[in-house]
């Protein structure tokens, strides 16, 4: 991938026309907030642009997308991914479209190959610092819904901006999309104030049945297949689920097992003193100093047996 800068990228946005935005798969705030943002950015300049459906939105989202999205890419459509880390993060349905990816905005520094060019920043904690950057670059009018759609984006990936990667330049990029009319009282109630019973039960079983090694200072937790039919847990019940462990007093390394389709999926929250990212490098996967995950072959007691391997690598004494 071609690193270019942001006026770079707002000229090549300017100059061309046919946009269609991808978000990764089990999309949440970030991806959805980043690609609704910039397409709406990009139509109030008058271009043609769409956000692909990906089959994975949640209703939680849903307001977010109304009347941005498209069953089709069209031939001579210029791709953009937001907040997609690997190329194995496409969304189901366009995995075919790897080596058609024009443009990759991005705070996730790894598989730099992916995309043809684009921006990517690990400094920013969310990506939709670097949408709200872009289109400010653009001269993009930024109304009320883009700004909640940056505020989303930005307040989800920042766990509503408790997290260490948290800048000033984080918080100033908040309180842009409330200048612009972002009601973020409302976002915030919808995104962390409000909790489903589902959710509370799953929270109960968490509690339970979370696992404590290295003198309580690693948490596991699981959640089978089976305990979300009992609970009828949906995706938008468990979008932050990842950081329970992290939020138990004394513990610096939480981490979440999940059984999806591609196999047990690892999500670990770590304390500063702790790098996440290392942890899950040994994986194969990848993310933030604070948050990272991967996916390994089998269902959760694969997914147990190499976090543990994962954490002694990283000299973790369990």
């Amino acid at each position: 991938m071609k690193q270019r800068t942001i006026p770079e990228i707002a000229a090549y946005l300017l100059q061309n026309d046919n946009y269609i935005m991808l978000t990764h798969r089990r999309p949440d705030g970030d991806t959805i907030g980043c690609a609704a943002a910039l397409c709406g950015g990009l139509r109030a300049l008058g271009k043609t642009a769409a956000v692909w459906e990906n089959p994975q939105f949640t209703a939680k989202f849903r307001p977010y997308l109304d009347g941005l999205t498209t069953d089709a890419i069209p031939e001579d459509a210029i791709i953009i991914v937001v907040d997609i880390a690997a190329a194995h993060l496409l969304p189901y349905g366009v995995e075919d479209y790897v080596n058609r990816i024009d443009l990759r905005l991005d705070h996730h520094g790894r598989d730099m190959d992916f995309a043809l060019a684009g921006f990517v920043d690990p400094s920013a904690a969310a990506c939709g610092e670097i949408i709200l950057d872009l289109l400010e670059q653009m001269n993009a009018p930024v109304d009320k819904r883009i700004a909640e759609a940056l505020y989303c984006a930005i307040a989800t990936d920042t766990g509503c901006f408790r997290y260490s990667n948290v800048t000033a330049k984080t918080l100033r990029a908040a309180a842009r999309c409330k200048d612009c009319g972002a009601d973020t009282f409302a976002v915030n109630q919808v995104m962390f104030l409000t909790k489903r019973l589902a959710r509370l039960q799953l929270d109960a079983f968490l509690t339970q049945t979370t696992e404590f090694l290295s003198g309580g200072k690693v948490a596991i937790s699981q959640i089978p297949d089976a305990v979300i039919a009992q609970f009828g847990v949906t995706e938008d019940d468990i979008d932050d689920i990842s950081g329970f462990g992290r939020e138990i007093e004394g513990v610096k390394i939480g981490v979440m097992l999940r059984e999806t389709r591609e196999g047990g999926k690892i999500s670990v929250r770590t304390a500063p003193e702790y790098d996440a990212a290392a942890i899950c490098a040994v994986l194969g996967g990848g993310g933030h100093r604070a948050a990272a995950g991967a996916t390994v072959p089998g269902g959760i007691a694969e997914a147990r047996a190499a976090v543990l391997r994962a954490l002694k690598a990283n000299g973790v004494e369990l």
